[in-house]
């Protein structure tokens, strides 16, 4: 870890040394969130969190920035949910660790905004050019069903207040299901399938991560036709279609259609996708005990731990090519810091020993 002025630096170089000292609000929040799993890092909670609180949120409009100087100055902002989603999980768990009521106000009251925000209106997002055709972003219900989870471990007592939205997020992660069992990024928002490139896009990372989440929720509230939805169609069914037969690992982006993508770094391999496919399949594994879902489970770690783990400096490379060679020889960046990759390994250590418990 990189401590400053505080907040974290995550622009490192393959052997830790800093390239970038911006902060990034997405990290600086996943960052904390991961700190506390670990109670030798106990140190950079305080720290970490008062930086986060006091310069990552705008108080006059509870918009939170993107990207901020080193010292903690604004640089940019986004018109989405999401900088503001990851300070919820932030302040969530320092409510947990420290049981400090300013955390467990923060996190209920940008919760409240978010929901404004996302169902009533949006205009506090930031200008909007108007679109031809309302969309809907697989990301946002998806996250929002996370955050439901991070509140309820909060303080079980607020669980139930989140039914409605529960429901509402389900109805509207179920509508990217389209032809055939594909699930796309976006789709209208009356859960029609949108013309051209966008509308045909896949993103078979973040559809597994996805599968996961409903998985786990379908498990525990006892709902199988939900459960069977996240096993056949958002764990197996993209995992299959996203996998590189040729080359090994899961493309970032595909076409519906197999048709030209706009991206062009659609047949990269990111290292995200595959840490949330090793969660999903091993979650898919202890609920059904089918082998299948263990053998894609070391499908994915054979290819993970032979082309991103860096075994001299440790840690995860985050971009390679579509042959699996390191494009990008960095630990972090804007988009790559300390979460995606701890989060998994430490789901997956309490999946392996909860089904070698079951046998």
């Amino acid at each position: 870890l990189k401590v400053s002025v505080s907040g974290f630096f995550t622009c490192l170089e393959a052997d830790g040394k800093v390239y970038d000292e911006r902060k990034f609000s997405w990290l600086l929040c996943r960052q904390l969130v991961m700190v506390i799993f670990d109670l030798s890092f106990d140190s950079y909670l305080t720290p970490g969190s008062e930086f986060i609180m006091k310069y990552v949120k705008d108080p006059k409009t509870n918009k939170c920035y993107l990207t901020l100087t080193r010292e903690g100055q604004p640089i940019k902002s986004q018109r989405t949910i999401f900088s503001e989603s990851f300070y919820v999980m932030a302040m969530a768990e320092m409510y947990r660790a420290t049981k400090g009521d300013t955390y467990k106000k923060e996190a209920m009251a940008m919760m409240k905004q978010i929901v404004h925000w996302v169902k009533v209106d949006g205009s506090g997002l930031g200008p909007k050019i108007p679109q031809p055709t309302p969309t809907s972003s697989l990301a946002v219900p998806m996250i929002l069903l996370m955050l439901i989870d991070q509140l309820g471990l909060m303080d079980p007592a607020h669980a139930g207040g989140y039914n409605d939205l529960a429901d509402w997020c389900l109805e509207d992660v179920l509508k990217h299901v389209q032809r055939g069992g594909v699930v796309l990024e976006n789709v209208s928002a009356d859960g029609e399938e949108l013309p051209g490139s966008e509308g045909r896009l896949i993103n078979p990372g973040h559809v597994i991560e996805t599968g996961w989440v409903l998985l786990d929720r379908a498990v525990k509230q006892g709902k199988e036709e939900l459960k069977q939805v996240a096993l056949d169609t958002f764990i197996t069914e993209s995992f299959n279609r996203g996998w590189d037969d040729e080359f090994g690992g899961l493309f970032y982006f595909i076409d519906a259609d197999e048709r030209p993508l706009v991206q062009l770094e659609w047949d990269m391999k990111l290292w995200w996708p595959h840490n949330e496919a090793m969660v999903a399949l091993l979650m898919a594994y202890k609920s059904t005990g089918e082998d299948k879902y263990l053998k894609m489970f070391a499908k994915v770690f054979d290819y993970s731990y032979g082309h991103f783990v860096d075994f001299k400096n440790g840690e995860w490379f985050g971009y390679l090519s579509r042959e699996g060679k390191v494009k990008i020889n960095a630990k972090g960046g804007e988009w790559k810091g300390c979460f995606h990759v701890p989060r998994s390994l430490m789901m997956c250590e309490r999946l392996l020993r909860e089904i070698l418990q079951k046998q």
